[in-house]
């Protein structure tokens, strides 16, 4: 039977307090379907993932991370690309997640990906080495649409709102078809 509200759970890859992905993330919640919940995970707080640590007992910040994953029927994650890559910021929350394997909130869960960045490629290569990290976690990352923002710094106005009517077309689209997907893994 399908749920009649599903809750989808988004982590934004930045820190910076005007991150074009924390606004791209802030579009995408606003944009859900009816009968969707949204919820932001905040990863500022997680030490460096050191398996030592786990000796004292795992950190508070994890627990109520890894917590917030697994109510979570589907995942949302808006992030920058650094050098060509995830930033070490959400990879290591990621790791933090993801540890004990037994433990991890990942498996079977819907993932969207979206990402804006002041460059041409609008976070390509992030996306892809994400896309190649839930593989490994046992996630169903959506295949499309797929939101790239590219020179992000001409799609946001001075207040931080995104004008560009394609680009937010685009993410209704996704989170559309991420509750579709929420919808066909559940049956």
């Amino acid at each position: 039977m399908i749920k009649s509200e599903f809750h989808f759970i988004g982590i934004c890859g930045s820190l910076r307090k005007d991150s074009y992905n924390k606004k791209l993330l802030d579009v995408a919640f606003l944009s859900v379907p009816e009968g969707v919940t949204t919820e932001i995970v905040d990863i500022s707080a997680m030490p460096l993932y050191n398996e030592d640590v786990l000796v004292e007992g795992i950190p508070e910040s994890v627990l109520q991370m890894k917590a917030q994953l697994t109510s979570a029927d589907a995942i949302v994650i808006a992030s920058p690309e650094y050098n060509y890559s995830i930033p070490g910021l959400l990879k290591n929350a990621i790791d933090w997640a993801s540890r004990p394997p037994k433990d991890s909130p990942f498996p079977g869960k819907p993932l969207a990906i979206l990402g804006a960045s002041t460059g041409l490629l609008g976070t390509v290569r992030m996306q892809y080495h994400l896309r190649q990290v839930a593989v490994a976690l046992d996630m169903y990352p959506l295949n499309r649409p797929e939101v790239m923002i590219a020179k992000a710094q001409d799609k946001f106005d001075g207040d931080g709102k995104l004008t560009d009517e394609f680009a937010i077309e685009i993410i209704r689209k996704q989170m559309s078809a991420l509750l579709s997907l929420t919808k066909k893994l559940q049956n």
